[in-house]
């Protein structure tokens, strides 16, 4: 099984930690399953950066970034070198452990989970 725990910059909300056989998933499609709010405009594909995230740990459990994921990174509000997009961030191993952080989601406009 896997495990994703998932911090909060909102310090208002505690972590939270999901296990389940998410191989072959998206981060975003776990926040959606597990009711954490997440924003995602786009509805997945990889066309804004409302599902930005922070991955902390476990980034080599997921699929690699590709170029268009980057270049909508560099649209997000606050990026660093482990942001990425939960829509994108596909679960590759039944044993993951994958950490992230969620960016404040109240300066993100947009479609709420």
């Amino acid at each position: 099984m896997a495990t994703i725990i998932f911090q909060f910059e909102d310090t208002k909300i505690p972590t939270k930690t999901v296990t389940g056989d998410f191989t072959d998933t998206s981060i975003l499609e776990v926040t959606e399953e597990a009711d954490v709010h997440l924003n995602h405009n786009c509805g997945g594909v990889c066309a804004c950066s409302t599902c930005h995230i922070y991955v902390e740990k476990g980034e080599n459990f997921l699929e690699e970034i590709s170029d268009k994921e980057e270049d909508f990174i560099d649209r997000a509000t606050n990026p660093r070198l482990e942001s990425r997009l939960a829509c994108q961030c596909i679960i590759l191993e039944d044993d993951a452990v994958v950490t992230v952080t969620i960016p404040d989601q109240s300066r993100i406009i947009g479609h709420e989970h």
